[in-house]
């Protein structure tokens, strides 16, 4: 996914689109329009993904705000790494590695003690390695993730959801378009704007 959609979310309420930016804007949004109607449903969605945010609404909207995560939250230390200000080898560079156990066979690891570097060497190479040949794959794996989540939790009851959630799949825009013509504006919009943002030649069979 690019940056944009995996900083950014959307806010609904029912299929009216209420807004798309940080988790900020799209909370605000929806604390506004419940503001007008306490019963509305809202939903946001974490653009990348398509989850759902968690969002506590009560209170005033500078509650609600002030609740919010960080934009950009720290991620938890793993245990198993050192300390930020722990001591260092001497001549050991600071490469922001996390000890994991790897269960391998005998012959596998003796392959690996003899790559230049070593096993944790030769492993970060083969992983990057399989990152980069796997990258396109990946890409369009997580935007279908995020497009079926999107579609089943707010078109699962639409028309032709089963056929747009084929075509879909199938790559087939034609079918797909036809399929969701008589969509909520915002709905069809939302889709297809996942689709643009992430893979722009997704439909180039």
């Amino acid at each position: 996914m690019i940056d944009a959609l995996a900083a950014s979310y959307t806010a609904f309420e029912g299929h009216r689109r209420l807004a798309t930016g940080s988790l900020f804007e799209a909370a605000r949004a929806a604390k506004q329009a419940l503001a007008r109607d306490e019963h509305a449903p809202i939903l946001i969605f974490h653009n990348a993904t398509s989850r759902q945010a968690e969002v506590d609404f009560r209170g005033t909207e500078e509650d609600v705000l002030a609740r919010l995560p960080a934009e950009e939250p720290v991620p938890a230390r793993d245990t198993a790494a050192p300390a930020p200000d722990a001591p260092r080898g001497p001549g050991r560079p600071k490469l922001g590695v996390v000890a994991r156990e790897v269960t391998l066979l005998p012959r596998q690891w003796e392959w690996l003690n003899s790559q230049p570097g070593g096993a944790s060497v030769a492993l970060r190479k083969l992983v990057d390695e399989a990152r980069r040949r796997h990258e396109a794959t990946d890409r369009r794996r997580a935007l279908q993730e995020a497009v079926d989540r999107f579609l089943l939790a707010m078109a699962g009851n639409l028309p032709h959801y089963e056929e747009a959630t084929r075509a879909f799949y199938a790559k087939d825009q034609l079918r797909f378009e036809a399929a969701t013509a008589d969509w909520p504006a915002d709905i069809r919009a939302h889709v297809l704007w996942l689709i643009e943002a992430s893979e722009a030649d997704y439909w180039v069979q």
